[in-house]
């Protein structure tokens, strides 16, 4: 068995759990904050055998991908003109962690 613990964000989160759900597989998840700009999120926790793992991390891959957000900025060129410089930032996505899991029992 694999564990399986995804961070992806908040407003990705719900396609990812009913794309999950409906491929059969179950998952747990919380409410957590971080990165850089302290953006909500949720990890997802997902119980998997090893021979569908790939199966979930593709599930995940289509329904969370990152894009790309470019911006200009000011900047102070020669001579004190304004210059416009591209900034770009990668935002959503997901990272998934995955570890093997020795051991499960329920109480």
């Amino acid at each position: 068995m694999k564990m399986v613990m995804v961070v992806v964000p908040s407003n990705s989160a719900e396609r990812v759990l009913e794309n999950l759900v409906n491929a059969g597989h179950s998952a747990t998840y919380a409410e957590t904050r971080g990165g850089m700009l302290r953006q909500s999120q949720r990890s997802l926790f997902i119980a998997v055998k090893a021979a569908q793992l790939e199966e979930v991390l593709e599930i995940i891959k289509q329904n969370c991908r990152t894009r790309v957000e470019m911006s200009t900025h000011p900047k102070e060129g020669v001579a004190g003109e304004a210059e416009s410089s591209p900034v770009t930032a990668d935002l959503g996505g997901a990272v998934a962690f995955v570890w093997d899991i020795d051991r499960i029992e329920t109480f």
